[in-house]
């Protein structure tokens, strides 16, 4: 029987995110002609409209605001049909102006009844790891292949020798020389290495240099504020002898560290001690109505444990940065927000672009239009807890509760300042179906459907899809990721841990002038 052959309930086959929205998410393909029964009248589908897309409730004027979660996602481009679908041909920007308040839709997040816990590896300044690596952190480019050759000494069953140490990672980039390194590109640079180099689930850290490079070995450690209990070497390759030579050295000196990383064992710890970060990437329709609110659950029964989460991405913040100042802890808080957003804007203007450059094509294929729509369901992820602090990329995280990072929209880049300024484990939600993995901090993906899920089992770890059928509730979903992260916090693996991935997903924001 043809699609539209049977009226249906608006319910059954669309979701309405607030009463009063112009626009429903379609949960299923809806054709051309199916009558749907909406407000006691009927709703006839005047175009077809893809699963995850949205479709218009009324008749919209050339021009006029269209609303979804209760708020403005853009401006109609054309005159919109009721039953027509919603996307880049009738939907463009709308021009943002907000007058922002400052703590005015502050939630208390009452402390937890029932104290939780997960097993990890206590570090002397006080910090647990969820995990505990070896680093090879490269001081430049030109020590990059060396550090590889090293770390892929053991790979495999080798590390069968070793059981209770997660493995070697090779911390490499593109950059170190030729960076200034008082520009503000040479800035972030070394506050990422050094947050690497001081991370929690580091438990052995090289530092690699070739030696001639305006980003030492000396720079990057001087004054290192690592956990007393890191054991840390330096090496170059000139002094060494070369490549071969260092290889050689550099893989003495990772055994006899592996040795000593073995002996450290996991104890049972607060679930306080957690950092999560927060990211997301390959968005579709359903990332804002699914998966993101359920982590953003999730995020506040952490915090209700005294934990840390960070939220990212501040261009795809832009658009709802206002819902974030409200719950700011104070005005201070939430206006250092406001300069970073400004700053943004200043930043794409000079590359020739604007912020609404993002959604990328992928999101606009799974039913994305604007920025303004895609922050909007990109900032539920961070629940409704205080913001008790913002950060520059790669800062170190040390205020407890919900807090934010500036970094961009790209996932490697992103990831890499959270894990930089602290983060031990890392909750990434898609929709398309992402394949970022991480070290030395673990990544547990998340998909905002059950088709992207089955499609790729092997790379996701948790499917909030049942949201949309009613199979699940947000808040359910949310405690099954809070399980899933005490788990993994725990030492259980990740899909993409099972994989192997993480090695090449360490990517430093790269800014400032090169000479």
């Amino acid at each position: 029987m043809p699609d539209h052959a049977e009226p249906a309930d608006l319910r059954d086959v669309a979701l309405l995110l607030r009463t009063g929205d112009d626009v429903a998410v379609a949960t299923r393909d809806l054709a051309e002609g199916r009558v749907l029964r909406h407000d006691g009248g009927d709703l006839t589908v005047v175009t077809p409209v893809p699963r995850g897309h949205k479709i218009a409730l009324r008749d919209l004027a050339e021009g006029a605001r269209v609303h979804k979660y209760g708020q403005v996602i853009g401006r109609a481009t054309t005159s919109i049909r009721a039953g027509e679908q919603v996307h880049a041909h009738n939907l463009g920007m709308d021009a943002v102006e907000r007058d922002y308040e400052f703590g005015t839709g502050r939630v208390t997040i009452a402390p937890a009844t029932e104290e939780r816990t997960f097993e990890g590896f206590p570090r002397a300044n006080g910090t647990v790891g969820t995990r505990n690596y070896v680093g090879i952190v490269t001081s430049v480019n030109c020590s990059a292949a060396t550090a590889r050759m090293i770390a892929d000494q053991f790979r495999g069953p080798v590390m069968d020798a070793w059981p209770h140490v997660d493995g070697v990672v090779a911390l490499a980039h593109d950059s170190g020389c030729g960076l200034v390194p008082a520009s503000e590109g040479g800035r972030i640079l070394r506050r990422t290495l050094r947050g690497y180099a001081t991370h929690p689930n580091i438990g052995g850290l090289i530092v690699l240099g070739l030696g001639c490079e305006m980003l030492g070995v000396q720079t990057l450690l001087a004054d290192l504020n690592a956990p007393a209990d890191t054991l840390i070497e330096r090496m170059t390759i000139q002094e060494t002898g070369g490549v071969r030579a260092t290889v050689r050295a550099g893989t003495d000196v990772v055994r006899a560290m592996l040795d000593r990383l073995n002996e450290r064992r996991r104890q049972t710890v607060p679930a306080s001690k957690l950092v999560l970060g927060l990211n997301c990437g390959g968005s579709d329709g359903y990332s804002g109505i699914t998966a993101n609110p359920a982590l953003g659950h999730a995020s506040d029964l952490l915090v209700a444990q005294g934990a840390t989460t960070v939220l990212a991405e501040t261009p795809e913040v832009f658009g709802a940065e206002h819902l974030l100042t409200r719950r700011a802890v104070n005005r201070e808080v939430g206006q250092r927000l406001l300069d970073r957003i400004a700053w943004w804007h200043a930043y794409v203007e000079a590359g020739g672009g604007t912020l609404d450059n993002n959604p990328s094509p992928g999101n606009k294929a799974g039913g994305l239009t604007t920025i303004l729509e895609k922050s909007l369901g990109a900032v539920a992820k961070g629940g409704s807890a205080p913001l008790t602090a913002v950060y520059e990329y790669a800062e170190p995280v040390t205020e407890p509760g919900f807090t934010f990072m500036d970094t961009p929209g790209y996932d490697p880049v992103s990831v890499t300042g959270l894990v930089a300024g602290g983060a031990t484990v890392v909750c990434f939600t898609t929709g398309r179906g992402s394949v970022l993995g991480g070290k030395p901090a673990p990544v547990i993906k998340i998909a905002t459907n059950s088709e992207v899920f089955e499609r790729m089992r092997d790379d996701m770890d948790l499917d909030t899809g049942g949201i949309v059928t009613g199979a699940t509730t947000i808040e359910a979903a949310g405690a099954e990721i809070f399980e899933t992260i005490l788990a993994v916090a725990s030492g259980r693996l990740t899909a993409s841990e099972d994989l192997d991935l993480g090695r090449d997903e360490f990517v430093p924001w790269q800014l400032g002038a090169v000479t």
